[in-house]
Order: C-alpha cells, then structure tokens, then sequence
C-alpha cells in the first residue's frame, strides 16, 4: 500500500502530517488529498526550482490563506484546500 494508507492507518483519528516540496504539495493537491497546507518562506536563494502552483487548476481547487506567522528571517503561510 501506499505511504499514506501507511501514514493514516498508523495515526487513527489524528492528523496526518506530509513533508515534502513543491512536486509534492502538486501531487497531493491534485489528488485533491489536502485539507491543509503550509508553507515555509525564507529569504534564500537556490538559483532553481518549479513554481508551486503551476499544476494546480483553479477551476477545480479554492485556497483560502487562514494563517500567517512571521520573524525577521522566516515566514509560514497556512491554506485551506477546498474543492470549487
């Protein structure tokens, strides 16, 4: 079975929690296994990457940001997923 059945059989009635990076949080999303997501946002730059939100269709997919926590060096985004 998948990492996730894995994870969900193993967590019962709590939550399950998925750690990964942008290919991940566009699989899940488009998968439409994602009640909630967060993003952490430093000031780095890597030189390279895949923009988040290029898979994810709007037509299908509603973000709303609930929360938003920031330092002088970090800052978390927190959405919703709801289906449209």
């Amino acid at each position: 079975s998948s990492a996730l059945d894995q994870a969900r059989e193993a967590a019962g009635d709590r939550d399950v929690r998925i750690a990964g990076g942008a290919e991940t949080i566009q699989e899940y999303l488009d998968s439409c296994l994602i009640d909630e997501f967060s993003i952490t946002l430093a000031p780095v730059l890597f030189g390279t990457g895949i923009r988040l939100f290029d898979r994810v269709d709007p037509a299908r997919l509603a973000l709303d940001q609930t929360r938003t926590d920031t330092s002088s060096r970090v800052t978390h985004l927190t959405y919703t997923v709801g289906k449209r």
